[in-house]
Protein backbone atom coordinates (compact mmCIF):
# COMPACT_ATOMS: atom_id res chain seq x y z
CA UNK A 1 0.00 0.00 0.00
CA UNK A 2 1.11 3.37 -0.94
CA UNK A 3 1.18 5.83 1.61
CA UNK A 4 3.32 8.85 0.04
CA UNK A 5 1.56 12.18 -2.58
CA UNK A 6 3.23 13.64 -5.44
CA UNK A 7 4.45 16.52 -2.58
CA UNK A 8 5.59 18.60 -5.81
CA UNK A 9 2.08 18.22 -7.60
CA UNK A 10 0.73 19.22 -4.12
CA UNK A 11 2.95 22.21 -3.89
CA UNK A 12 1.76 23.19 -8.03
CA UNK A 13 -2.36 22.67 -6.77
CA UNK A 14 -1.94 24.61 -3.41
CA UNK A 15 -1.96 27.83 -5.25
CA UNK A 16 -5.05 29.68 -5.32
CA UNK A 17 -4.93 31.25 -9.31
CA UNK A 18 -3.57 27.20 -10.72
CA UNK A 19 -6.76 25.86 -8.50
CA UNK A 20 -9.03 27.93 -9.80
CA UNK A 21 -7.84 27.27 -13.82
CA UNK A 22 -7.74 23.46 -13.11
CA UNK A 23 -11.65 23.74 -11.40
CA UNK A 24 -12.10 25.70 -14.92
CA UNK A 25 -10.20 23.36 -17.16
CA UNK A 26 -12.23 20.26 -15.30
CA UNK A 27 -15.70 21.72 -17.19
CA UNK A 28 -13.81 22.49 -20.51
CA UNK A 29 -11.08 22.90 -22.58
CA UNK A 30 -10.30 26.81 -22.86
CA UNK A 31 -7.99 29.23 -24.47
CA UNK A 32 -5.50 31.69 -22.39
CA UNK A 33 -8.33 34.65 -23.40
CA UNK A 34 -11.14 32.55 -21.86
CA UNK A 35 -9.08 31.91 -18.69
CA UNK A 36 -8.19 35.26 -18.23
CA UNK A 37 -11.90 36.39 -18.51
CA UNK A 38 -13.15 33.89 -15.93
CA UNK A 39 -10.29 34.02 -13.32
CA UNK A 40 -9.75 38.26 -13.82
CA UNK A 41 -6.54 37.79 -13.57
CA UNK A 42 -3.33 39.60 -16.05
CA UNK A 43 -2.43 37.58 -19.06
CA UNK A 44 1.27 37.57 -18.01
CA UNK A 45 0.53 36.33 -15.01
CA UNK A 46 -1.92 33.60 -15.95
CA UNK A 47 0.62 32.63 -18.62
CA UNK A 48 3.06 31.75 -15.67
CA UNK A 49 0.18 29.73 -13.55
CA UNK A 50 -0.54 27.56 -17.13
CA UNK A 51 3.70 27.00 -17.63
CA UNK A 52 3.76 25.82 -13.78
CA UNK A 53 0.91 23.64 -14.64
CA UNK A 54 1.87 22.23 -18.38
CA UNK A 55 5.59 21.48 -17.02
CA UNK A 56 4.06 19.38 -13.97
CA UNK A 57 2.28 17.70 -16.24
CA UNK A 58 -1.40 19.22 -14.78
CA UNK A 59 -2.81 20.29 -18.01
CA UNK A 60 -1.73 19.49 -22.24
CA UNK A 61 -1.60 22.36 -24.90
CA UNK A 62 -3.71 22.04 -28.33
CA UNK A 63 -2.77 24.92 -30.57
CA UNK A 64 -5.80 26.63 -32.83
CA UNK A 65 -4.46 28.89 -35.02
CA UNK A 66 -3.25 32.31 -33.23
CA UNK A 67 -4.86 31.13 -29.77
CA UNK A 68 -3.40 28.18 -27.42
CA UNK A 69 -6.31 26.00 -25.80
CA UNK A 70 -5.38 24.11 -22.72
CA UNK A 71 -7.08 21.18 -21.55
CA UNK A 72 -6.80 19.14 -17.87
CA UNK A 73 -5.15 15.78 -18.36
CA UNK A 74 -7.28 13.45 -16.02
CA UNK A 75 -5.11 10.65 -15.32
CA UNK A 76 -2.99 13.04 -13.07
CA UNK A 77 -5.90 14.08 -10.93
CA UNK A 78 -7.09 10.58 -10.88
CA UNK A 79 -3.37 9.72 -9.95
CA UNK A 80 -3.17 12.36 -6.94
CA UNK A 81 -6.68 10.95 -5.60
CA UNK A 82 -5.63 7.29 -5.48
CA UNK A 83 -2.59 8.42 -3.59
CA UNK A 84 -4.81 10.07 -1.26
CA UNK A 85 -7.14 7.30 -1.53
CA UNK A 86 -4.16 5.06 -0.17
CA UNK A 87 -2.93 7.64 2.49
CA UNK A 88 -6.51 7.32 3.79
CA UNK A 89 -6.59 3.96 4.21
CA UNK A 90 -3.09 3.81 5.85
CA UNK A 91 -4.41 6.06 8.27
CA UNK A 92 -8.08 3.78 8.76
CA UNK A 93 -4.97 0.81 9.30
CA UNK A 94 -3.12 2.69 11.65
CA UNK A 95 -5.90 4.10 13.75
CA UNK A 96 -5.39 0.66 15.55
CA UNK A 97 -1.30 0.16 15.64
CA UNK A 98 -0.21 2.94 18.84
CA UNK A 99 3.38 3.13 19.38
CA UNK A 100 4.27 2.72 23.07
CA UNK A 101 6.18 5.54 24.76
CA UNK A 102 9.45 4.89 25.88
Amino acid sequence: MMTSVDTELIRVLADPLRLKIVTLLARETLCTTHLVEETGAKQTNLSNHLRVLREAGVVETEPCGRFTYYKLRPDVIALLAGQFADLADSARTAAENKRACP
